[in-house]
């Protein structure tokens, strides 16, 4: 609702039809709720300061009360990107600082359990950035989902001579497609990114966020200076390496387990205004990742590249869609499969970036041609464009406006995505292909390699445990069919067949499906398990040190129960 008042009128009008389980919860949320808006009445909170910046600059608002508990329109927030589970809450929290809520965790870590004339319940609490989870990590069943796409603001910081980082102070619930229009504005930008950028600041760095850059400058958790965090128990605490360490580590990739994350700051590098972008194509799996690996292995600087990915392309239907973000004057069409010979081709892709100078033009098809001379690419299928760098990284949202247009963006995403020792990336990537039907994908399958020595192994997120130098990111971005809703048997399918890759490959010590080859040793990013046996196989050596994590700060297991890792605790 829109007031404090107002909640009387939503919990006569919600406690009128809920099941008699969710009775608790609501009477509770609402007894809370009045109760923190009487110690805080809601007004322009001075938490507002929170990262220095105006309430104006920091709140998005849009002229309400900024106390907004909704009981109302639950539906909403049991909706993401994956459209696979739909679990509704009891409320919606929309914050205007993180204050208040500090302020609920605090109450709800302090309330016990929750009587009621049924049984007892016991709340949890999900924070909610961009909607972009896939298996309901950011649902609350019948708890409290923070919405925090209300805490917006960036704060650039820009270096003086004297050395040091330029760095943004963000709220958690920004966009990094905003992040990016604010710091360009003062010449600068992240250096690791995501695909794509319509996610929210705190849900990438809850997970790792990854891209093209990562092999170079490791995925978005290893460029983050401080954190703003507030814990199971509702303690907001400012965490760095040098400061409250191990919340800082236990945070970044911790999948929202050890606490909430408010403000991140992000080192900035001064941005380049053009992008060389190559595609060269490949008929051999061996030679593919032969080249990646190859140019992971160049010098850092003017002799490497600023980006790197590969894909899979399986059939007609990604080739079609080749040129819908890649503005290449020579379209491609389906007889460059029968001109390659094979039904299936791989692409490797590279970024050079430069400024607008024509010197460094120059310098910069000079460079990249003695990069392109060292690949063994199918001759004659290569192909170049030059794009604004900001073009370059929001490329994604071309397809996705494209999509959208056609009614096939809203529909059901059964995404995989895994890490791969290096030396099973052939045999993980033939197995994917005997399991799932190639003519049939829709979205593209990613495969490229990243360096182990950008990770920081005190951060909660998994990489595989073998010490190979290399390995690999592997996305299969596949789009169901928009008659394949929750629960479908052809979305089942697609499921199911990501299990069966997920068997195969995740385990060292045990044998694949044909009962005679060792496991691939393969990590899930993103990861989804519905056990707690599977969650400490997933975490592998980090399981102690996770299980220590979460007792210090999250005791009762409140935060994010989407992610199913620990049941709710409660004290004896």
């Amino acid at each position: 609702m829109g007031s404090c008042n107002g909640r009387f009128s939503a919990l006569i009008l919600i406690s009128m039809t809920p099941p008699p389980s969710r009775v608790g919860v609501l009477i509770s949320l609402f007894i809370m709720s009045l109760l923190l808006c009487i110690s805080a009445p809601c007004m322009h909170s001075p938490a507002a300061a929170l990262i220095g910046l105006s309430r104006s600059e920091k709140y998005n608002t849009d002229g309400q009360d900024p106390c907004r508990l909704s009981f109302l329109d639950t539906a909403a927030a049991a909706i993401d990107f994956g459209r696979i589970y739909h679990h509704n809450p009891a409320a919606i929290l929309r914050p205007v600082s993180a204050e208040e809520i500090a302020r609920f965790l605090r109450a709800i870590y302090a309330s016990r359990a929750l009587a009621t004339g049924y049984r007892q319940e016991y709340l949890t609490v999900a924070a909610k950035g961009a909607g972009h989870s896939i298996h309901g990590q950011a649902q609350a069943p019948d708890g409290l989902v923070i919405e925090m796409s209300s805490l917006r603001g960036v704060r650039i910081h820009v270096a003086d001579g004297a050395g040091g980082y330029s760095y943004a102070d963000v709220a958690a619930g920004e966009l990094w497609v905003d992040l990016l229009a604010e710091a360009m504005k003062l010449g600068l930008a992240p250096r690791s990114w995501t695909d794509y950028l319509y996610l929210s600041v705190g849900g990438t760095l809850s997970n790792a966020g990854i891209s093209g850059q990562t092999f170079r400058h490791g995925p978005q958790i290893s460029n983050v200076l401080q954190l703003d965090i507030i814990t199971g128990t509702g303690e907001l605490v400012t965490c760095s390496p040098a400061e409250n360490a191990d919340l800082f580590y236990a945070s970044m990739g911790g999948l929202g387990q050890f606490g909430i994350i408010t403000r991140a700051r992000i080192i900035l590098e001064p941005a380049p205004q053009k992008v060389k972008w190559v595609r060269a194509l490949y008929s051999d799996f061996e030679q593919f990742t032969r080249d990646q690996e190859l140019l992971v292995s160049m010098d850092d600087g003017a002799a490497s590249v600023d980006y790197l990915e590969g894909f899979v392309v399986v059939n007609n239907e990604a080739m079609r869609s080749w040129s819908i973000s890649f503005p290449t004057d020579t379209p491609l069409d389906d007889s460059v499969f029968n001109d390659a010979g094979t039904e299936i081709l791989f692409c490797i892709e590279i970024a050079k970036y430069f400024t607008q100078s024509d010197d460094e033009t120059a310098d910069v098809d000079k460079v990249t041609g003695r990069i392109i001379s060292r690949l063994s690419f199918i001759p004659g299928l290569i192909y170049s464009v030059e794009v604004p760098y900001a073009d370059f990284l929001n490329r994604v949202r071309v397809e996705e406006l494209n999509l959208r247009s056609r009614g096939l963006w809203d529909v059901p995403h059964p995404w995989l995505n895994m890490f791969v020792p290096r030396r099973q990336i052939q045999r993980f990537t033939t197995s994917l292909l005997k399991i799932m039907s190639p003519d049939t994908v829709k979205g593209p399958i990613l495969v490229y390699p990243v360096k182990r020595s950008k990770w920081n192994t005190n951060m909660s997120a998994v990489i595989p445990e073998d010490k190979d130098e290399i390995f690999y990111a592997v996305g299969v971005l596949r789009s169901a069919d928009p008659l394949c809703l929750a629960g479908s048997s052809c979305l089942n399918d697609l499921l199911s067949q990501n299990q069966q890759i997920i068997d195969v490959s995740t385990n060292a010590n045990e044998i694949g499906n044909d009962k005679s080859e060792p496991g691939m040793g393969a990590k899930q990013y993103l990861a989804h398990h519905s056990q707690e046996w599977q969650w400490k196989n997933h975490f592998g050596s980090k399981w102690g040190i996770f299980l220590q994590r979460k007792a210090r700060y999250d005791p009762l297991n409140i935060l994010a129960p989407g992610q199913r890792i620990l049941n709710r605790n409660h004290r004896a």
